[in-house]
């Protein structure tokens, strides 16, 4: 069985936290690690059981960010499927089919699953799975139905007649919503999948003709690697942009549908990661240093100490750059104001002021038009790439740790409080010998000091 985590989500409904390098699923939002992680841990057992692997589908600048939490978590990556451009589930389900025959040159099911979805009830969850996969094996594609506790708005529902699905729903309003409780046959549309890999393929050539052939070009011509294989972004621009929903599961004749009787959340906004954390005998739930006077119901994220006083219903989430304060109710329309941030100021939609790589990270500490300071760590034996910028000279103090640079021709050993100067143009590279962190403050100084002024010439991440 092959385990296909689906990472494509961007999470702009819980910006500032969740931005485009550093989506919902790998961000830290969870006391426990982060989605991704808890989704893999949740499968694990399945692993042995089934004799499973993962396969992981995400955008290609989050495989180094996906591969790192993996790693920590203990968890082995069989392998990975890299997009240059998201164009929704039923294209990426096509690819793990096809990437499931190539490289096994058999055929096994597919258990595909969010990455984001916190599930509580893990012996009815596992269930879950043994019904879907029964059913698998008798060539049906299998969908995930959650019983609803309560009228909820933004996910879609499944009617069903037993394990019959008679109709897939959008997200329907208030009245609909309680509507489909009162019936009882409704169930909340999980995202998770089971099926055969040839039954894939097979029913998207009869209903989804375009897609299964697109796919099949970007897929051919793709770059492979053992590890991984880096779809083609030319080819992968002529993919319809589509759901497996309206794809293939509201018109194949083989759908079934498992119940799935455990506690799930999608926590696709606030609201519903409020419902996640713990709470205070005035319903105040917080992550941060928190004092309150005459404040009930909020819900408050802040690395900083946060004093409230008279609030009420209110979501504050407080990042080194950006500050959310909206009410209750009303998340929803951080989609339009990151919409907005787009136009405006993108980086505060792509990036926070800590950002990771596959060498480390890095945190800027300070910034101004001319000048911008970074705290840096490398992980131990790991390296930047060799590079040089058209527009900025660069100071390296090193805080501790030991550093090997190439600054041209010349070789550099630093230790603890010595430093080196990066002239404008010079060819460099900072390297880790150590079996520490290797942890540097750069000064820049320049006209431009954007991410986008560096010109790799050789990197161990194959980075362009």
């Amino acid at each position: 069985m092959t385990i296909a985590i689906l990472c494509g989500g961007s999470g702009t409904r819980l910006w500032p936290l969740s931005r485009s390098l550093l989506p919902k699923q790998f961000a830290p939002l969870l006391q426990k690690g982060s989605f991704f992680t808890q989704t893999l841990i949740r499968n694990a057992p399945f692993i042995k059981s089934h004799q499973a692997h993962f396969q992981i589908i995400a955008n290609q600048s989050h495989y180094f960010l996906a591969q790192d939490q993996a790693k920590k978590s203990h968890m082995h990556i069989e392998s990975f499927i890299l997009e240059s451009i998201g164009k929704n589930t039923a294209p990426a389900l096509c690819f793990s089919a096809l990437d499931i025959l190539h490289k096994y040159g058999k055929d096994e099911i597919i258990l595909a699953l969010p990455s984001d979805h916190l599930i509580k009830n893990t012996k009815n969850y596992q269930k879950a799975i043994n019904e879907a996969l029964a059913y698998a094996k008798q060539d049906c594609l299998v969908t995930f139905g959650i019983k609803p506790t309560y009228p909820h708005t933004g996910y879609g529902y499944i009617k069903c007649n037993q394990d019959n699905v008679e109709r897939f729903i959008e997200k329907p309003n208030l009245n609909l919503a309680r509507q489909y409780i009162k019936e009882g046959d409704y169930f909340w549309n999980s995202g998770m999948f089971c099926f055969k890999a040839s039954l894939l393929l097979h029913e998207l050539q009869k209903y989804a003709k375009e897609i299964y052939e697109t796919c099949k070009k970007a897929y051919d011509g793709s770059q492979k690697d053992k590890e991984y294989i880096r779809l083609d972004p030319d080819l992968s621009q002529k993919i319809p942009d589509i759901s497996i929903d309206y794809a293939l599961m509201e018109k194949s004749q083989k759908v079934k549908c498992v119940i799935g009787d455990f506690s799930w959340n999608d926590v696709g906004s606030f609201e519903s990661l409020n419902e996640e954390w713990k709470k205070d005998s005035l319903g105040n739930a917080s992550k941060s240093d928190l004092i309150l006077k005459d404040s009930k119901n909020n819900f408050v994220i802040s690395d900083k100490l946060v004093a409230t006083i008279g609030i009420e219903d209110l979501i504050i989430v407080d990042t080194n750059d950006s500050l959310l304060i909206s009410k209750k109710g009303q998340s929803q329309k951080i989609k339009d104001i990151v919409q907005d941030l787009k136009k405006t100021r993108p980086e505060l939609t792509q990036i926070h002021t800590t950002a990771y790589r596959p060498w480390g990270h890095y945190s800027v500490l300070l910034e101004s038009f001319n000048y911008k300071i970074k705290q840096i760590t490398v992980k131990p034996k790991s390296r930047l790439s060799l590079q040089k910028h058209f527009h900025r000279n660069e100071h390296w103090i090193v805080v501790s740790g030991s550093a090997n640079v190439t600054l041209g021709e010349r070789k550099i050993f630093l230790k603890a409080n010595e430093s080196t100067y990066i002239p404008m143009g010079e060819l460099h590279r900072l390297e880790n010998p150590g079996k520490i962190d290797l942890v540097i403050i750069e000064v820049q100084v320049g006209e431009y000091l954007g991410e986008d002024d560096i010109i790799r010439i050789e990197d161990d991440f194959r980075r362009c």
